[in-house]
């Protein structure tokens, strides 16, 4: 591009009119998401019609507030009807604003005062990548339905939909977003350092030979290139490890944070590899383009998004290691997860460079100077799936294009099976292997829907993959007997806590949202949906009454579950939204009240009401 339009460019998709479509999606989830986390009350000022009413909800000023239509939908769940909203300030009816919107009611959602205006630039960012997303030229829900795994990826309209500032990337200029957002859909190629091994930090799962790792995916050209380079400067390429780095972290961190090591050739540049990437949703991960059955490369990159700063640690090499091998044995060796399909994505290799003087001065756990430069290989699906499958990020499920078409309706519809069965279908691949982890070990997962990729076939979920495992599990006994490496996954979390990855992973964070889809587009009713996640709890119930105790303990036909409220996290702390340099980072999660099960009327224990036998 011409540099001369590159301010223009930066400003396209800011219209009048696509900033106002944006601007009431946004409110209308705010209104939404607050309300569920019980820090904004709506008052109804008229009766139901439908399940329709219409509210008023006051702000900080007793003068001033928003006016609105909704209906709530199953665990609390307010459908807002976006373009139902106003703002009334004595008694005038006045424009509609985002950030207006968080500053009217600072005080009432809580915001220190000190993280305001950060906040306010997060909510702000957030709106220009969905302003973004509304006007590129993507395909519609219905081509999408068939489309590629990676233009699938670059195409999801929301990844995180319970976070209101869940798009800012703080750190990135505008110049930035069109290079590494991974809706532009634009590649990238890795940058490639070698750190001194003295200071470094290599590991890989049993049978992983890094240097064979790192020929396979350089190629042995470039591999060659590089040692070259090395010699050339009078250095031993034996003394040193190469590893890849995003190229905004080079520009931004590395080449300041790093100046010295560089001065003095403890670190050294090696260039661009070959191969071109393309930026995933979680924004550090990259997919080969040029070879999709290469490994992912995820890279510290060291921008703000979502309540934490997105870096790596350089010492976490034996945990991906031990934790990736005893996993991938658990899920091998287990008959059931073989059943339902369910496999994780292994981290097969790490890679870090410690930073000489941020190691030794920070004595907390977390410090995000001590994450800059590292990198991680994931393995790709693309070698694991058969003739006739595909794959699909499980933020497709949720995915409404410009258009207002939703993407599940139209796989759904391409699939030639009623709406119940293609939630069952879904459910087995999706919900049963978290259960069945969950009873049968205690094991955990974070299965967001970033986290999880579908395996379909005919258009119908067949399994699922689950990826990000060395960092986002945990075991719920901390008497569980592990394996050296893997103790620290032992966690002591509070009875009343453990179903809450169930609950709040898929029950809140997923299938609410799911609940929301087929009742807006007239796909089934939510109690549809509801009556499904039921069965599938029952189902595997009824298939494993060894577990009946665990069961009754963990009982998820429970009348009621903690109500965790994430935005709540973000709020109180918009940097860090949970401490982890605490001994329990759990001890930070917001509860508040509790929330109403959905599926607690299919439960088998419910006792008969009204004197019936």
């Amino acid at each position: 591009m011409n540099p001369a339009l590159e301010p223009m460019a930066a400003t396209q998709h800011l219209t009048a009119d696509n900033w106002e479509s944006v601007t009431f999606a946004w409110i209308a989830k705010a209104i939404s998401e607050l309300s569920h986390e019980l820090l904004l009350s709506p008052s109804p000022s008229c009766a139901e019609v439908d399940g329709w009413a219409s509210y008023r909800l006051s702000a900080d000023d007793p003068a001033t507030e928003y006016r609105f239509r909704a209906r709530r939908l199953a665990l609390d769940h307010w459908l807002v009807e976006r373009r139902s909203i106003q703002r009334w300030v004595g008694g005038q009816q006045c424009t509609i604003d985002a950030l207006r919107f968080v500053a009217d009611l600072r005080d009432t959602l809580r915001i220190p005062p000190a993280a305001l205006g950060e906040y306010l630039e997060e909510v702000s960012r957030t709106l220009s990548g969905a302003a973004f997303k509304r006007l590129r030229p993507t395909a519609k829900a219905r081509e999408l339905a068939n489309s590629d795994f990676q233009d699938i990826e670059t195409a999801m309209s929301e990844g995180h939909p319970s976070f209101l500032a869940n798009n800012a990337r703080l750190g990135f200029n505008a110049l930035d977003y069109r290079k590494y957002a991974p809706e532009v859909g634009k590649p990238l190629r890795l940058i490639w350092v070698a750190g001194l091994a003295s200071r470094s930090c290599v590991a890989s799962l049993q049978g992983v030979s890094y240097e064979a790792l790192l020929e396979s995916e350089l190629g042995p050209a470039t591999l060659a290139s590089f040692k070259q380079l090395l010699v050339a400067r009078g250095l031993e390429p034996s003394a040193y490890v190469m590893m890849p780095v995003h190229p905004w972290q080079w520009n931004d961190r590395i080449v300041q944070l790093f100046a010295a090591d560089l001065a003095r050739g403890e670190l050294v540049l090696l260039g661009e590899g070959r191969d071109e990437y393309q930026p995933q949703q979680s924004i550090r991960t990259a997919f080969n383009d040029s070879s999709p059955e290469k490994h992912y490369v995820k890279t510290a990159l060291s921008i703000l998004n979502m309540g934490f700063t997105r870096g790596m640690s350089a010492g976490l090499g034996p945990r991906v290691a031990a934790v990736n091998d005893w996993v991938k044995e658990l899920v091998s060796s287990d008959s059931v997860l073989r059943e339902l399909g369910f496999d994780v994505l292994r981290e097969v290799a790490f890679v870090g460079y410690r930073h000489r003087y941020f190691e030794q001065t920070s004595a907390r756990r977390y410090d995000p100077y001590r994450e800059t430069l590292a990198a991680l290989w994931r393995e790709s699906p693309i070698a694991r799936v058969s003739d006739g499958e595909r794959l699909m990020t499980m933020a497709a499920l949720l995915h409404v294009d410009a258009a207002g078409t939703s993407l599940l309706a139209e796989l759904i519809d391409a699939s030639g099976l009623p709406a119940a069965d293609w939630l069952r279908a879904y459910l087995r691949a999706y919900l049963s292997p978290l259960l069945h982890c969950f009873y049968a070990y205690q094991l955990t997962f974070t299965p967001h829907c970033e986290n999880v990729i579908l395996v379909l076939e005919d258009g119908v979920p067949k399994r699922v993959f689950m990826k990000d495992i060395a960092e986002d599990i945990g075991v719920l006994n901390p008497t569980s007997e592990l394996p050296e490496g893997v103790k620290h996954l032992a966690l002591r979390v509070p009875e009343e806590v453990m179903t809450l990855v169930i609950f709040t992973d898929a029950f809140d964070c997923v299938f609410r949202f799911l609940g929301q889809i087929v009742e807006e587009h007239g796909i089934c009713r939510q109690d549809t949906l509801w009556r499904e996640v039921a069965e599938c709890v029952l189902s595997y119930e009824r298939q494993h009454p060894e577990l009946s105790e665990k069961f009754a303990r963990h009982d998820l036909f429970a009348e009621t579950f903690l109500r965790n409220c994430l935005n709540r996290l973000q709020l109180k702390n918009n940097r860090l939204m949970v401490d982890l340099n605490a001994d329990e980072p759990g001890d930070s999660l917001q509860f508040v009240g509790t929330l109403p099960n959905p599926i607690a009327p299919f439960s088998p224990r419910r006792p008969l009401r009204g004197g019936q036998s």
